[in-house]
Order: structure tokens, then sequence, then C-alpha cells
């Protein structure tokens, strides 16, 4: 059983694979192989690598060889042409996205993964991607905000007078939104936080900021613990009980994402325009379409003297972390799965957590949700 970790694209400072987790492959009896100068640019060498036992190998090499191939980003369509039939792709895949890629992965006969797709259960919290890497973009999120912000976060008594604390509105309280509400408490924020599910008001207490009630009719979350879709006249109503937060705080952070379709508009150009000149808003939604009007990709934007970040890829700021808790999910999803006796992974598409993870095996679609669109 070899596995293939590749470099990842110039855009993407995130790795698949740490010294720490090549340890624990090689300890189970597992080759492990990465592509040359693999995590140079995190301070691993290909040497620290070939020490534990770890092969260096080009890409082709690589791809040619590999039982499982393990990354963070995407393979393209020719390089699945690299990849001998039965390989196990794992990757955030993102197959409500990438339909193309999907539909060659079932007909090469590639088994695959999507990291994303990991359920929210118990069992799976250990390899839970999608939430280790939310964690870590709540924090940067807020810490980027706090440069971008022309106030300090933090109430300051000094001897000219008092220096108020600047206030923080974290709309959506997921993963990424209470390590948000988490960051900014400790930097000395005051902080405001609102989510369609009443049920996690508690946990915004918890954290010492103030839970922002609006009604706005009937809500509740999915089995995965998401927060459902709203209907139109359910999102007028949220954006009219946000409007009075937006503009009186100097940060506003929006981490609203429903799975597998468009972000929803949150806030306005006109909510927008009501923030005081220096504010900053960022859009943890921007990549899946955005929760802010105006937000451009990857971009920081001024509408009217407030800044609008748009980075799509908040985990990849703090790239170390960002990278080691996501080779470790990948280790736990592997080791899950392994059997010891056989000394090869059992796909069992019954299983709780790979009949939704699974997207393709022995040319089927395996997760209900792919099937259908892909049909």
């Amino acid at each position: 059983m070899n596995i293939f970790f590749p470099k990842e694209p110039e855009f993407e400072s995130r790795v698949s694979l740490t010294l720490e987790s090549a340890k624990k492959f090689l300890d189970k009896g597992l080759n492990i192989s990465i592509e040359k100068s693999f995590a140079e640019h995190l301070g691993s060498s290909d040497k620290e690598f070939e020490d534990l036992g770890v092969k260096t190998l080009t890409r082709d090499e690589g791809f040619a060889s590999a039982s499982i191939v393990c990354s963070v980003r995407n393979l393209t369509e020719d390089e699945l042409d690299k990849i001998n039939q039965t390989t196990l792709l794992v990757s955030f895949l993102d197959p409500f996205n990438e339909k193309s890629l999907v539909k060659k992965i079932k007909e090469k006969n590639i088994s695959a993964i999507s990291m994303e797709l990991v359920p929210r259960i118990t069992r799976a919290q250990k390899m839970d991607a999608l939430s280790s890497q939310a964690n870590l973009a709540g924090y940067s999120a807020v810490i980027i905000a706090s440069q971008e912000l022309q106030k300090a976060l933090p109430m300051m008594m000094t001897a000219a007078g008092t220096i108020s604390p600047s206030k923080v509105f974290v709309i959506g309280v997921g993963v990424a939104g209470l390590q948000a509400i988490a960051t900014a408490k400790r930097l000395g924020a005051k902080v405001e936080a609102f989510d369609t599910r009443p049920v996690v008001e508690e946990q915004v207490k918890s954290l010492g900021a103030r839970f922002v009630k609006i009604d706005i009719g009937e809500t509740g979350e999915t089995e995965q613990g998401y927060a459902k879709e709203l209907t139109p006249e359910q999102i007028e109503m949220q954006r009219e009980g946000m409007k009075k937060v937006c503009a009186s705080s100097d940060i506003v952070i929006t981490t609203a994402q429903v799975f597998g379709r468009p972000a929803p508009t949150l806030v306005s150009s006109e909510m927008v325009s009501a923030m005081t000149q220096g504010s900053v808003i960022v859009d943890m939604a921007v990549g899946t379409g955005g929760n802010v009007e105006g937000s451009v990709p990857n971009k920081t934007i001024n509408l009217n003297g407030v800044k609008i970040v748009g980075n799509t890829n908040l985990p990849g700021e703090l790239p170390f972390h960002s990278s080691q808790v996501y080779s470790s999910n990948i280790f736990n999803l592997i080791d899950e799965f392994w059997n010891e006796e056989e000394k090869q992974l059992n796909l069992d598409v019954t299983d709780e957590i790979l009949s939704i993870c699974l997207v393709s095996h022995e040319k089927e679609y395996i997760n209900k949700t792919i099937k259908e669109i892909m049909n």
C-alpha cells in the first residue's frame, strides 16, 4: 500500500502531510512518498522526511505508483489520467462545483473521498477536516480584521483618557463563528453575534458575547448541524434586524454558508453604506458566492470608506497549524478504515461515514446527493 502526497498549487500554502503524521503512517507499516520540495516553504526539508523513511519522488512517479493519493486541493483532469484505476483519491474535492472532475473520477474507476463531506458525528470528529479548517479560519478572520482596522480592539486606560473597546459583530455561529467570537473576546473587543439557530445562544453567552435576537420565524438546523436555508422573506427580515448592529460595529465577520449551494447575501450595499468609515467586514463566504454585496474573492475593496475583505483561503494564512490538523485528519481517516490483517483499506460503502464522504467507488456514485446531481 503506497500513499503519495503531491505538492499543492502555488496559491495553496497548506500541505497534506506533516513530519508528525508521516511517522504515524510509517509506524503502521505503510509506504509513504512525497513530491520533491513538498513542504520546504513550511520549514520541513525533504531530508527530514527521508530520514524518517519517506520516499521522495517526482510528481509523475508518485501518481504512477500510488494506491492512495492525498492532497489539499483537487488534482486536474489531466492528472487523473496519470493515476491507476482503483486508486483512492483523498482531498477537498469541491464536488458540487467540480462536476466534470467528479464524472471523470467515476469513469476512470478511481475511488474518491471528499474531505468536506465527512459527516459531523461523534465517531468522525477526529477526521472532520471542514471543522478543523473552519476553526483556524475564524481565528484568522479576526486577526486580519484587526490589522485592517484603524483602531485598537481592547479598552485601554491611559493617562490621556480611556480608549473604548472596538465592537465586533459575528454573523453565523458555527465552528468558524465561535472561534471568531472567542478570538475577538481574547483581544478585548466587545462582541455580539447572531445565528438563525436559537440553540446556539448559550454557546455565544458562554464565550462572553451578546446574542442578538431577531425574529425571522421558524428556523432550525440540518442533521449535520448546519443552519437550514432561509426563505427570501426570512433573509430580508434578518437584514433589517442586523442593520442597526452592523451600523454600530467596527468589525463585521460573516460566516453563513449553505453546503452545496451559493451563500446567502446577508449584508447589502445599503447596510455597508450605513457603517462608519474605517470599519472592516470580513466575508468568510466569499468563495461560495459571498454574504456581503460587493465582496470580491481574494481582494480587499473599499466601499464608501468601509473595507471588505474577501480572502477565500483563511486557513492558508496559518499554513503551519492548518496543515498540522489537516494531516492529522487524513491519518485518522485512513487509520479508521485500515484493515491490519489484510493490509488494505476496507471501503465499506454502507459505513455511516463512508456512505457520505465517499463520492465514487467501483464506478458508482456513493454519496446520495452527488448521485442525484450527477445522474
